[in-house]
């Protein structure tokens, strides 16, 4: 045991309590180098490539395809390789972590790593968590490149991730999620990236036209092998989307992957959201306001998000109460100087809440930019990690789908949440007569242990006043 090495699954991004496996690039008795691509995980943020830790040969993995790793828990096991380059000991790896979660004895992993070394099944067959992994309590539409963001502190440099060549074919982690999601074989797909990478654009090209589908034998000959040699597991129960801060699609996942009457696996960015949303319901007092701004003084062709975000911005700095962080368990809060918005964005995979920084200091041509930005983040997974934290007030615009006024979620540390409903017009009276105005409908949900009723009625007030003045 002297010369081998565990390697536990490090934090891969602001305190996220697991990752799931995505695509093992090694099996087990293969010898890799230090640094050489090891894993893929896939966080509630982004798809990782994890580099190897050291040199030598696999003896075991936690899991396979699927499967769900507490952070901290042991990943793999290694036989060292005194012939190949070794990282120095003292040297820091950032993969380092309690020993708290030690891996089961050898006889006990054997089923996981002969599942890893099976061949890769497709998403729609019920994933499950390792049982060995104990939780723990530490506007315009761009070209679809194909990439995805992610990074392993390894050594003193950021390793990011590549496109990986894997049986002939070059393709991002993300990209082999999603064809194994779509049920489509990537030896079948014309790539159009650079130096022949097949990106997320010619997965789902090839889904819709049905062009590389995976053969039925393919997915029958994976599962069998995989439930043979794998011991059971507990399974994730079906279970409801909880009420999240933006209405999602009526297509909750990709067409392809949606099974009728069958118990399906909370996997990725939607077991964060239940996650979260479990935490927002047992923390936040939630109170919530409701009126109308009237946008009759508005020029033709406004930007209504360009305009709700320079009324966020001006209301927070008359009630800077909302745009605060509470820490309840300190006792503490937080109120910011600067004015970074949350604002809920709808994805097939399920809810992002990516920060727009500093929206005080905005013109409307560059909040419009950084819009397009986050937007397209989401649409490709390419949003790095820090994207998707340190947001100080929410914003849902969920009347671009339906709905006048809703009770949004506010999800702590934050303490305030603005829900825009669908634009109507209403009768108004006016000196003289009648007139026809369009309305916006307003929802502010507060957290009522860190707001008082008069700070979120005059923060209210200040949204709708900046709302309805002219350009």
């Amino acid at each position: 045991m002297a010369n081998n090495k565990i390697f536990y699954l490090p934090d891969l991004g602001e305190g996220l309590p697991d990752a799931e496996i995505v695509e093992w690039m090694v099996k087990v008795g293969d010898v890799i180098r230090l640094d050489e691509p090891l894993v893929s995980m896939e966080t509630a943020k982004a798809v990782v490539e994890l580099p190897s830790p050291y040199s030598g040969k696999v003896l075991r993995v936690a899991g396979g395809p699927g499967d769900v790793i507490a952070t901290g828990a042991w990943l793999v096991e290694m036989e060292l390789d005194a012939k190949l380059p070794q990282r120095a000991e003292a040297q820091d790896t950032g993969h380092a972590h309690g020993a708290g979660h030690a891996p089961p004895p050898v006889g006990a992993a054997s089923a996981a790593s002969a599942a890893s070394a099976a061949p890769a099944i497709a998403a729609e067959a019920a994933p499950t968590i390792a049982a060995e992994a104990a939780p723990t309590t530490a506007g315009a539409e761009k070209s679809d490149a194909g990439t995805v963001v992610g990074a392993m502190q390894s050594s003193d440099a950021v390793r990011s991730e590549s496109a990986i060549a894997i049986g002939g074919v070059k393709a991002m982690p993300a990209v082999r999620a999603m064809a194994k999601k779509l049920g489509v074989d990537l030896t079948r797909v014309t790539p159009t990236g650079a130096d022949g990478v097949v990106t997320l654009a010619d997965v789902k090209s090839a889904a819709d036209n049905g062009t590389a589908r995976l053969s039925a034998a393919a997915a029958r000959s994976a599962e069998p092998t995989r439930a043979a040699t794998q011991a059971p597991r507990p399974v994730l129960p079906a279970a409801r989307a909880p009420a999240a801060p933006m209405a999602t699609r009526n297509e909750a996942m990709p067409r392809a992957t949606a099974a009728m009457d069958a118990d399906e696996p909370i996997r990725g960015v939607r077991r964060n959201m239940v996650r979260v949303m479990s935490q927002a319901h047992a923390e936040v007092v939630p109170t919530t306001l409701m009126d109308d701004a009237d946008l009759h003084a508005w020029a033709h062709g406004e930007d209504i998000m360009a305009r709700l975000i320079r009324a966020l911005g001006t209301a927070a700095a008359a009630e800077p109460a909302l745009n605060s962080w509470l820490n309840a368990k300190e006792g503490t809060l937080r109120r910011h100087s600067r004015v970074d918005i949350g604002i809920a964005v709808d994805s097939p995979e399920g809810l992002f809440v990516p920060a727009l920084r500093n929206c005080e200091q905005l013109d409307p041509t560059q909040v419009r930019s950084e819009l397009n930005r986050l937007r397209d983040g989401v649409k490709n997974r390419s949003l790095p990690p820090e994207d998707l934290t340190g947001y100080t007030i929410m914003l849902s615009n969920f009347g671009v789908f339906a709905g006048k006024y809703a009770t949004p979620i506010v999800v702590p540390p934050c303490v305030c949440i603005v829900g825009a409903g669908r634009l109507n017009y209403a009768v108004t009276p006016v000196l003289g007569g009648m007139e026809t105005h369009r309305m916006m409908p307003l929802s502010l949900t507060f957290d009522h242990r860190a707001v008082t009723g008069g700070e979120a009625a005059r923060f209210l007030r200040v949204l709708i006043d900046d709302l309805q003045r002219p350009h």
